[in-house]
């Protein structure tokens, strides 16, 4: 079984990110051929700072690694470095229909954030299909948002099977529903673009204020709260604390009496907890950087000699060579 996933260094990783999409490839890689990228050509369509790039790519190679990501078990790589992807882009778009694309939820949401329209913006699902049909991909881990992208990838796939003969294999998503959507400070999906994440590393004094300007409700604390299970601050709690835990402050706020204020404080405590180990290693990796650039460099000529193959396979059938 091969496994593909990638992340955009668009800006600092956040629990949305590690919940989405880190940890559930991070649980994959014990389970087949793990390929996950850092997404930097994806990237071009809303960073256009290329400082900004090189540094967010570097954070998000950190992250990864720090939050348990094995180089021995995985392949590791920035998406730039596997240049084959963007002649495959071409050979998919040729087949992909205008309609097909201007279908995509993600494409259309970005428009109405006031995104400025571009051909990256409108043809990001097919630089999405050829990361993803590259590698020979069975097993998609997305966020709930991100299964249509993969639905996509199926249809062009299957259209230039049927076009040119058996080239790629069809992929699957794979949706933890649990945890498919991770709310933010506001109650929205956890998402840069809404200004409401809360950071997977960063200085505790202001993660902790931002964990207790969590949006809550004006019912004073001694007033029940049957819908207790709907509070971001439970569900967010629920992803970072034990199972019985978790459970004992939802009764709680439930049967009324308590206060939102502790509620915040239990979080951010078992929040900070989850993470210390992971951020003891960031720490280590900052130290040592020429390892973290071997194993990216490492990664991609692996993923190189993976996707030349398929390329060449590509192009062979559609009658280039």
């Amino acid at each position: 079984m091969i496994i593909l996933s990638g992340i955009q260094p668009s800006g600092t990783l956040h629990v949305g990110n590690y919940f989405g999409m880190m940890h559930p490839a991070i649980e994959l890689q014990e389970q087949g051929d793990a390929y996950y990228f850092i997404a930097n050509y994806h990237s071009m369509t809303s960073v256009f700072d290329a400082g900004e790039r090189r540094n967010n790519t570097l954070g998000v190679a950190l992250d990864f690694l720090a939050c348990g990501l094995d180089p021995a078990k995985s392949v590791f790589f920035r998406q730039s470095d596997v240049p084959e992807v963007c002649e495959l882009t071409w050979l998919l778009t040729t087949l992909t229909p205008m309609g097909l694309l201007e279908r995509c939820h993600s494409y259309k949401d970005k428009l109405a954030k006031g995104l400025s329209p571009n051909h990256g913006l409108f043809a990001y699902p097919v630089l999405m299909a050829a990361d993803i049909l590259i590698y020979d991909s069975n097993v998609v881990p997305v966020g709930r948002d991100q299964k249509q992208h993969v639905e996509v990838t199926r249809d062009i796939a299957i259209k230039f099977n049927q076009a040119y003969g058996e080239t790629f294999v069809i992929p699957e998503p794979q949706i933890r529903d649990s945890v498919a959507v991770v709310p933010g400070t506001d109650g929205q999906k956890m998402s840069k673009s809404y200004c409401n994440t809360i950071d997977i590393f960063g200085e505790e004094k202001p993660l902790r204020k931002t964990i207790m300007r969590l949006v809550m409700d004006s019912r004073p604390p001694e007033e029940p709260k049957p819908n207790a299970d709907q509070n971001i601050a439970i569900q967010l709690l629920r992803l970072v604390a034990p199972e019985d835990v978790a459970k004992d402050w939802e009764e709680r706020l439930r049967a009324g009496g308590l206060g939102y204020g502790d509620l915040k404080k239990a979080l951010f405590e078992h929040y900070w907890e989850y993470f210390a180990e992971a951020r003891a290693k960031r720490s280590e990796l900052e130290n040592n950087l020429d390892h973290v650039n071997q194993v990216l460099k490492d990664g991609a000529a692996k993923a190189r000699e993976r996707a030349a193959t398929v390329l060449d396979r590509a192009r062979k059938n559609c009658g280039l060579v």
